[in-house]
């Protein structure tokens, strides 16, 4: 039996051999095995008041909301959208959603009118859930326009033109049987911004929770019983791959909390609830690191064991505070919106090379590629040089379809094999090196400089504390390289500290690498991520119009690493 063959045969499937469904194995099959009292959600609201949801209340609530859209007339393929906060309503009805085998797609809660528009009507949404006040702040004015949603469930007050979540749910059964779910029904609708045309909408299947299992026993070293926290928002893949579905398929407990970043609040959150496995993001992690060791040292995070991040690449400097912060290492996970799962990581029982994302994970095929092989067939590089990151198709996560556009669907293929869009090396251990983004290289006197170079030199200097590369139009040689540069408290943005830090980035990168240029900013234009936007710093160095952040969400071409 091949690697996901024994991946799939560790999970139980639906009761008498009717498939896989993503929320049996989530949920239910926990409960059928004795486990129904062990705590699956703590729930920690902006006034720190804790709720609980052992697996026994998860999967009699996300039944009741399963009856919920049954009565309400939706059926398997049908488009079934929340916009909500970090709230339980959110993961239980997440959950029903998927034992009722409607397509799931969760949105930001902070999006404005516009993207939730798009996606609504892209997707042809039939229910949305959300709570009173964002129907009254963002969808109540939209509705005339969404000509395919039947239905609006609110939770909290309501209008005559919704429903009430509280109504509904007190009204239904608890008792639910899952039909029979092939590994291949279409269970998740994440968007996705690629650098060009509108948010694509990649579809994964039921079958996809195989490897949401295995990476996540792999990759973050989830056990049953292990208490986790995932940073990330269900609005972004990873909130809801390793959010909801991973840890709930491992048997853990997993935290949620709904309050702002505040450092010493989440270092409270890692003391008070004994966190053992933390999924983060550098973006949080550099908020951390401007307080310093000492603050996270204060706290009593003993308990923790393995730290691991996603979003984007995770830069020597961090790992470094991280060993002097936690006294362990930070791993880092590369992955994308489409491969669904993490595809490369260093696990938990390997030391981390700074810079480095780790080796492809068992099952995945990787490979260094230039797209102008033979035929246009995809070819691989030497060893050690840079090229496109492929993964040869097949993993059980892979993305199924961008919603309606089969053909932007295929041309993320070739060969045999997913094209990622991300620049990498591999070096002679077999350890994948983020270079860039193919669309993000700045082009200097014929040398190819990835950003994400340039921004971990800088980012090594004690004054800088978050920082995003472009590649300046020059005419001389083509672009020069320009940095944005944001300051940790304490320090003065005058001329002496630009020259100091010019010096250092010469002295770290040589004149080849160097940015000619750093200018000062106190706000970097972000995605609701946190990732800083690149994109949005090119368009205002060339006067040109600002890419929409919204529509720009995450790490959403989409790099998790």
């Amino acid at each position: 039996m091949d690697y996901w063959g024994e991946a799939s045969a560790a999970l139980d499937g639906l009761p008498g051999g009717e498939g896989f469904n993503i929320a049996y194995e989530a949920v239910d099959r926990h409960v059928a095995k004795g486990d129904g009292d062990r705590v699956a959600f703590r729930f920690i609201d902006r006034l720190n008041t804790v709720t609980t949801l052992t697996y026994g209340e998860v999967a009699r609530q996300s039944n009741r909301f399963a009856n919920v859209l049954t009565d309400l007339g939706i059926r398997p393929g049908d488009r079934v959208f929340i916009l909500a906060g970090r709230i339980p309503e959110l993961y239980v009805a997440a959950l029903g959603t998927l034992k009722a085998r409607a397509i799931l797609c969760c949105l930001f809660a902070n999006f404005g009118p516009e993207p939730i528009r798009l996606r609504l009507s892209k997707a042809e949404a039939s229910v949305l859930i959300t709570t009173d006040l964002l129907y009254r702040r963002r969808i109540e004015a939209l509705r005339p326009t969404l000509t395919a949603l039947r239905d609006v469930v609110v939770i909290g007050a309501t209008t005559p033109a919704t429903w009430s979540y509280q109504t509904l749910m007190h009204a239904a059964s608890d008792a639910y049987r899952i039909q029979p779910t092939d590994p291949d029904e279409h269970a998740l609708l994440h968007f996705t911004s690629g650098t060009t045309g509108s948010p694509k909408g990649a579809l994964h299947a039921h079958g996809a929770v195989v490897a949401h299992r295995a990476t996540a026993r792999y990759a973050l070293g989830l056990q049953a019983g292990d208490v986790y926290w995932c940073n990330a928002d269900p609005g972004w893949v990873t909130g809801i791959s390793y959010g909801l579905v991973a840890p709930l398929v491992c048997g853990a407990t997993t935290v949620v909390d709904s309050g702002d970043f505040d450092a010493s609040r989440w270092y409270q959150v890692l003391q008070d609830h004994q966190v053992a496995r933390w999924y983060t993001s550098p973006t949080a992690l550099r908020m951390l690191m401007k307080g310093g060791s000492a603050l996270a040292r204060s706290f009593d995070c003993s308990a923790l064991q393995h730290v691991a991040s996603v979003g984007e690449p995770l830069n020597p400097e961090l790992v470094r505070w991280g060993r002097s912060a936690f006294r362990r290492d930070i791993h880092d996970t590369w992955w994308q919106t489409e491969t669904g799962a993490i595809m490369i990581a260093t696990p938990p029982d390997e030391t981390v090379t700074p810079g480095a994302i780790g080796r492809a994970m068992p099952g995945i095929e990787a490979d260094i590629v230039a797209r102008n092989g033979a035929g246009g067939v995809p070819a691989p590089v030497a060893p050690g040089a840079e090229g496109e990151l492929a993964i040869r198709v097949g993993w059980p996560s892979m993305f199924r379809g961008y919603w309606g556009e089969s053909a932007r669907y295929s041309a993320v293929f070739g060969g045999g094999y997913y094209l990622s869009g991300d620049l990498m090396r591999r070096d002679a251990e077999g350890r994948f090196w983020f270079v860039s983004r193919a669309d993000e290289m700045i082009k200097s006197a014929g040398h190819l400089i990835g950003p994400f170079e340039v921004e971990s030199a800088l980012l090594e200097h004690p004054a800088v504390a978050e920082v995003g590369v472009i590649g300046k139009p020059d005419p001389m040689i083509g672009e020069s390289v320009k940095a944005f540069v944001s300051l940790r408290p304490g320090h003065l943005a005058n001329e002496a500290l630009l020259k100091e830090i010019l010096g250092f980035a010469r002295s770290r990168l040589g004149p080849t690498l160097a940015p000619r240029e750093i200018v000062f900013a106190d706000d970097l234009p972000k995605t609701r991520s946190g990732k800083i936007m690149r994109r949005v710093l090119k368009a205002r160095e060339l006067g040109i119009t600002e890419p929409d952040p919204a529509s720009s969400d995450v790490d959403e071409t989409e790099s998790e690493a």
